[in-house]
């Protein structure tokens, strides 16, 4: 739709009212409802939104060892600016409009703490190099027949799950609960968050969503919505999910695998492809996974961000623990896939269900391109049979301390991202470090209350 018709339909809606969000550094929508007229006050100015959106934590905790926003700030509004380009109608809310925004500094710069800035930044500098990236991300994610006050009423435990027991790629499974499957894959496509694949994955109540690829921003956007999208439309149906890395130490950890691949602004050629190569593989598309080789260890908190996602990292439970890539191979890091000349692409496993895709998706990006950059040569040798027994280059971080302080530390982080944002977000980790340093867990009471 053009600008005009963009605005028509609003000044039309019936509801005279908009939707807008931002998304915070957890990949959090935070939003609001604007009437009709001001929105169309702001299409050419500027939202003010409150700064605590980068000064508090998921669970509106605020931060007190971050710069850019605090009390000695006083948490003054930031300026966003609309992104027309986001328009959407919200099927399940009589297709109200709704838009995305980006934070902007008093400058009309970008915001060093934006995730979507971040993304935008690291996207340019591709295609200023002549290269247009595609991407995609997949989730796996728990359903419970629950709603948000029975889930505090039972301290989050002992939930119903939305199926019984261990059963991937179920056909029974997905006519058992066929109402909230279907309307998944209709009101998703209405929302123009349009998904490729939707099946049960093993274990109870969990199901697997791969999302169309499109250019990398809009791939992120797709993927941020998706998270909210599905909650929201679980409401409709008595259901609550989850997209945590690891619910249980007994099933398998859920993933937001993301797919990528470099195509020629000029030609629309897959850059990744090469007929001539045994494997298919181009060098361009050797060299970007030897830069992510080099550079996820120093940037893995933006691929696994909270202190659940290394549980989900763990031997034998279908998400990697060693630095290393395969053909065609799910216990590696990187999978690479040369099918052919349309779908050839990079599967960067480490990336879980609970990351901000922004923050995901710009470090692959900008990691795969570092090793482009610096025509690195992919000298590890594909791994084969059990990725888990390859320690040839090396393990990843066990914990998101020890992944922050590697890349609070880091010069390669500070050189791909800035500084500013390094200096933010690693404070922000170190934030969610602490949270849980003070937790008393029902593990340790289970451990040690009886028997100290």
């Amino acid at each position: 739709m053009t600008k005009q018709q963009i605005l028509e339909y609003v000044s039309q809606h019936s509801s005279g009212k908009v939707k807008l969000a931002v998304t915070d550094i957890d990949g959090v929508l935070r939003g609001k409802y604007v009437a009709t007229d001001k929105f169309l006050s702001l299409v050419e100015g500027r939202l003010g939104f409150c700064d605590v959106t980068f000064g508090w934590d998921m669970n509106d905790a605020a931060y007190d060892n971050v710069k850019f926003t605090g009390w000695h700030t006083g948490y003054p509004d930031a300026a966003v600016k609309l992104d027309l380009k986001t328009f959407r109608k919200i099927p399940w809310e009589n297709d109200v409009p709704f838009f995305l925004g980006d934070f902007i500094d008093e400058k009309d710069a970008p915001s060093i703490a934006c995730p979507r800035q971040l993304l935008r930044k690291v996207m340019e500098q591709c295609e200023q190099e002549g290269f247009k990236p595609y991407f995609s991300q997949e989730f796996e994610w728990f359903n419970f027949e629950e709603t948000p006050s029975s889930l505090h009423e039972k301290g989050f435990r002992n939930l119903k799950s939305l199926s019984p027991g261990m059963f991937g790629y179920s056909i029974l499974r997905s006519s058992l609960k066929n109402a909230f499957m279907t309307d998944l894959f209709e009101l998703l496509k209405c929302f123009d968050v349009p998904i490729e694949g939707l099946h049960t994955e093993t274990g109870p109540g969990v199901y697997e969503a791969a999302i169309l690829y499109t250019d990398i921003l809009e791939a992120a956007d797709r993927a941020a919505l998706f998270k909210t999208a599905v909650k929201e439309i679980g409401y409709k149906h008595g259901i609550i999910a989850t997209f945590i890395a690891k619910l249980n130490e007994n099933l398998p950890g859920c993933s937001g695998h993301v797919h990528q691949s470099l195509w020629d602004k000029e030609s629309q050629q897959n850059l990744f492809y090469d007929e001539h190569d045994p494997q298919k593989m181009s060098p361009l598309f050797r060299s970007y996974i030897a830069g992510q080789l080099y550079c996820l260890p120093q940037i893995l908190p933006m691929v696994a961000p909270t202190i659940n996602s290394y549980k989900r990292l763990v031997e034998g439970a279908w998400a990697p623990t060693t630095v290393t890539w395969s053909v065609d191979n799910r216990t590696v890091a990187l999978r690479a896939l040369p099918l052919n000349k349309k779908s050839t692409r990079l599967e960067t496993r480490v990336v879980g269900s609970d990351v901000n895709p922004y923050l995901a998706m710009a470090a692959c990006l900008a990691s795969g391109l570092y090793g482009v950059r610096k025509q690195l040569i992919l000298a590890q040798p594909a791994t084969i049979g059990n990725g888990y027994r390859d320690y040839s280059n090396g393990t990843m971080p066990r914990s998101l301390e020890e992944a922050t302080q590697q890349m609070k530390q880091s010069t390669l982080a500070k050189e791909l991202f800035g500084e500013a944002f390094v200096e933010h977000f690693t404070s922000t980790r170190e934030w969610e470090c602490r949270q849980f340093a003070k937790a008393v867990t029902d593990w340790e009471l289970k451990r040690y209350l009886e028997i100290i």
